[in-house]
């Protein structure tokens, strides 16, 4: 008698444990793209074999977007790590940025793929498994955010905070211009 109550106990735990967890934080607003024939010169990694390094994307004059200054940049080999709910097969760095300023804070994410179906299937991911993990903490019950496949890689843009409706719109603008860098690897390519 007492293995079975214990047992039922444990299920009980189990499934309230799974209903009442809070889950990993999702965008309120998210639009994601995929690749096009503007970003074929860096279609695969076989095109663009150059790592990108933190230098080449959070450049000096990206240390401030608007309001919000760079908190961190960081360089992630497992880009696992920077996701939930999802994988980015076949991709070999991530780079991710936060940034923070009065009542905003956002983060810019960039992911380095195979090649350009790996990333469409990661932004398709992103828009419906899981997302990336917060950097900066943020109330993501109004925040918005943009990932966009460009060639093999994959660009996350996310700004939240308690801040008008304009304002959270310029952060995200601004965070995803960071991802232009790959438009100086289409010039190289060609």
């Amino acid at each position: 008698m007492i293995p079975v109550v214990v047992a039922n106990v444990l299920v009980i735990a189990a499934v309230c444990w799974l209903w009442l967890r809070r889950d990993d934080p999702r965008p309120a607003s998210f639009h994601g793209e995929s690749t096009s024939a503007f970003y074929a010169a860096v279609d695969t990694r076989e095109k663009d074999r150059a790592p990108l390094t933190s230098q080449e994307v959070f450049t000096a004059a990206g240390q401030a977007l608007g309001a919000m200054r760079r908190e961190e940049a960081r360089e992630f080999a497992d880009c696992d790590e920077v996701l939930w709910g999802v994988s980015a097969a076949g991709c070999t760095q991530a780079l991710r940025a936060t940034y923070r300023g009065g009542a905003l804070a956002g983060q810019f994410v960039i992911f380095n793929l195979s090649d350009g179906r790996a990333a469409d299937a990661l932004v398709a991911a992103l828009g419906r498994d899981g997302f990336v993990r917060q950097g900066v903490l943020f109330d993501a019950v109004a925040s918005r955010a943009q990932a966009r496949a460009l060639g093999h890689y994959v660009t996350v843009s996310w700004a939240g905070g308690a801040a008008h409706e304009q304002e959270l719109a310029a952060a995200l603008v601004a965070l995803d211009g960071i991802g232009h860098v790959v438009q100086s690897r289409i010039v190289a390519a060609t």
